[in-house]
């Protein structure tokens, strides 16, 4: 996975990191992926993030990953537009992930929210990923 897709790449990394049972997984730092975890985090789907600073000045965010009676609460996590092929959708097209059981995250003038606050906020915009 390259970093062309820093935010991809995010997600391979909390993919991974329940595979294995982690508790937390870092990523380096930014406003897009901090802002997507605030989604993910204001949904119940991670306990939460810290933002801390490598011995080399690089920001960083460790996550904190969510577990129910052992399985991992995130049960598919998937980027919907990338780098290659951006993908956009008014406010009438947003999908709604296994009949709202799950979420999308998009990307909005209004910032980074979720499927249904953007549906209430009537903005539509890039569909970052679908969770569930």
């Amino acid at each position: 996975m390259s970093m062309n897709d820093p935010l991809g790449d995010m997600l391979t990394r909390i993919r991974n990191a329940q595979l294995r049972g982690k508790s937390t997984v870092s990523s380096p730092a930014s406003k897009l992926r901090a802002w997507v975890l605030d989604v993910l985090a204001s949904e119940g789907y991670i306990r939460g993030y810290e933002k801390k600073t490598t011995e080399n000045g690089q920001g960083e965010l460790v996550i904190s990953l969510k577990y129910f009676e052992g399985a991992p609460v995130i049960r598919e996590l998937k980027r919907v537009s990338k780098p290659g092929r951006r993908v956009y959708m008014g406010v009438k097209d947003i999908p709604s992930v296994r009949n709202g059981l799950g979420v999308s995250i998009v990307s909005t003038p209004k910032g980074v929210m979720s499927d249904a606050a953007a549906r209430s906020a009537n903005v539509g915009g890039e569909v970052l990923c679908t969770v569930f």
